[in-house]
């Protein structure tokens, strides 16, 4: 369990498409095309164009139907990231 706790404790939040905090991940409204979800700390070392590109880039795939779109970039999520806590 101690993989899941890590998860957890990484406190992921939605990523509008403006690049604003939407608030804890799972919680979009629209459920056949959520919000991207970023840790965090991830989040805060993005500018807010970053996270706006990152969050349209899972809009636009998710319109066509893809559940899984990769991250831009500057926005992919390493373990690095998690290890520094």
């Amino acid at each position: 369990m101690g993989a899941l706790k890590d998860w957890r404790d990484d406190n992921w939040r939605r990523v509008k498409s403006d690049g604003s905090d939407g608030g804890p991940c799972g919680t979009s409204k629209n459920k056949k095309n959520p919000d991207r979800c970023l840790p965090k700390r991830k989040m805060k070392s993005l500018t807010k164009s970053q996270r706006a590109t990152t969050a349209r880039k899972k809009k636009k795939a998710g319109a066509k139907g893809k559940q899984f779109v990769s991250n831009t970039p500057a926005a992919r999520v390493s373990l690095k990231i998690r290890k520094g806590k």
